[in-house]
């Protein structure tokens, strides 16, 4: 847990025609678990395979297949209640959830309803200016993913591709505990950060690993307070489900649609019908999808194919003295270990990737904030600007080590080291042999300064005249010696020089 102080934000306010109305959202995560082999059968989850390509016996819901369960997903999932300091629950069991959908060939779904894998836990959501929100998790539980049905192949027909179909997703379901836009995109960051520390879920959104059902509704305000004291729903308005988001932009956007598509009902008189819902991001704006079923619509009942599943307390132990540093004990460690601000710190822990590349630059760099400084504003700018990842970055961590150290010694200044950094990422080298073999070394000799100095307040006194009136305008003297020494003098020594010659 960080070490710091958070004011908890108040929630956004809706302003309507009669009243002000508060927003109340819950989320249920679909996280794709990271695993070569699906939940029940052998079979590649490699995205991107040609259509059916990645389909097994029991995926196709063959005559006489019976599902096998793959312990690495259930350990993957265990992984990740422990990333969320949530309960492991030693016994849990699967549940059939029938209901047809096209691709979906067994006519039912494998879930956990009655006794998940995963019990409550928590997510600490940064949102800035010393805010957070605490969310609670619910529960998560284990279920295998359906398959994909294509519409726009053929004017007649449709196609359906079950390479997905038993693919091992988490449900990691929240409280109702988010209060705005932008916290509900914050939260979902957040969890994605996470299990991307966890290695439990890649958390590509464009590729469908990681999606979004968001519930949103809408209440007076004082009434979420009732519910907090009660845990009774009844203070809550109607809520709607707004499926398969898988952007953070999208997800503002249809929730703020959302609140006011539904205090707009509300302020008219109307009620807000519970239903499921989609977005469509080009006309910004839900439409509904189905009404919304209860739990005895799919006709829930224990899976006959599975036994419960029962895991150790020890096995249990094991998994949580393998997790890895998470990003809010990153995040604390990087501040204090190596000065750097929030900011900094919150920008280099973003990714695991990040955060990685950044300890391998401290392996031998001195100065954290300088450090960081230059992995944030020169690397990773250009990096974006290339559309290139850490991973595949043209500069090492030893070398952009090099280049710092280099700027610290005063070997270089900040003008040459863009230089010698632009030289490294398009020809590569060692930093400290590409300043000596090209004359790049920073002119720190005050003499040889000194005289270029002379040179130019000798050669521009009108300049002199116009500076000593207005010590602005000494920067241009600074500027002339700079391009005198071809960029090398040492800019503080210009500087002071500069200013004692003219008396400032």
């Amino acid at each position: 847990m960080l070490d710091l102080t958070f004011e908890t934000p108040k929630p956004k306010v809706f302003a309507g025609a009669k009243h002000d109305w508060e927003l109340v959202i819950g989320m249920e995560v679909h996280a794709q678990i990271s695993s070569q082999a699906k939940l029940f059968s052998g079979a590649s989850t490699k995205f991107g395979a040609e259509p059916n390509a990645n389909v097994a016996f029991v995926d196709a819901a063959m005559p006489g297949m019976l599902p096998v369960i793959n312990d690495f997903c259930v350990e993957q999932a265990v992984r990740t209640g422990l990333g969320l300091n949530a309960e492991i629950n030693l016994k849990s069991a699967f549940d059939r959830k029938n209901y047809f959908y096209p691709d979906l060939p067994q006519g039912y779904q494998i879930s956990q309803l009655y006794e998940p894998i995963v019990g409550e836990g928590e997510v600490l959501v940064e949102l800035g200016g010393g805010k957070a929100r605490l969310v609670r998790i619910e529960r998560i539980h284990i279920e295998q993913d359906a398959g994909k049905s294509i519409h726009d192949m053929d004017p007649h027909m449709s196609f359906v591709d079950l390479n997905r179909t038993g693919v091992a997703l988490m449900e990691i379901v929240s409280r109702p505990d988010i209060r705005g836009p932008e916290e509900a995109a914050a939260y979902v960051t957040k969890l994605r950060q996470i299990l991307r520390y966890l290695g439990t879920c890649d958390g590509n959104m464009q590729n469908g690993n990681l999606r979004a059902d968001v519930n949103v509704s809408i209440c007076r305000h004082g009434q979420y307070e009732k519910y907090q004291e009660t845990q009774d729903f009844s203070h809550l308005g109607t809520r709607c489900e707004i499926k398969n988001m898988n952007s953070m932009r999208f997800i503002q956007a249809a929730i703020d649609y959302e609140a006011r598509r539904q205090i707009a009902i509300v302020e008219a008189g109307g009620s807000v019908d519970q239903e499921t819902r989609l977005y469509d991001p080009d006309k910004n704006e839900t439409r509904s999808m189905r009404s919304k079923e209860e739990a005895h619509d799919y006709r829930y009942f224990p899976c006959p194919d599975l036994m419960p599943l029962e895991i150790e307390q020890a096995w249990v132990d094991d998994i949580e003295a393998s997790l890895p540093e998470l990003p809010d004990a990153k995040k604390v460690r990087f501040m204090h270990d190596f000065g750097l601000t929030d900011y900094d710190a919150s920008i280099l822990t973003a990714e695991v990737v990040n955060a990685a590349y950044f300890e391998k630059v401290m392996g031998t760099a001195s100065d954290g904030k300088l450090a960081a400084n230059w992995v944030i504003n020169e690397l990773f700018g250009r990096l974006k600007k290339d559309e290139c990842d850490i991973v595949d970055s043209p500069i090492s961590p030893a070398q952009l080590a090099g280049i710092v150290a280099l700027i610290k010694s005063d070997a270089i200044s900040g003008k040459i080291a863009k230089d010698l950094f632009e030289i490294i990422y398009t020809e590569g080298g060692d930093p400290a042999e590409i300043v000596e073999k090209r004359g790049m070394k920073q002119v720190t000799d005050t003499g040889a300064i000194e005289a270029a100095v002379d040179a130019i307040i000798a050669a521009n006194p009108e300049q002199v005249e116009k500076a000593k009136q207005n010590p602005k305008l000494a920067g241009w003297f600074v500027g002339q010696v700079m391009k005198a020494t071809g960029g090398k003098a040492n800019p503080k020594s210009v500087n002071q020089l500069v200013a004692a010659k003219l008396g400032l």
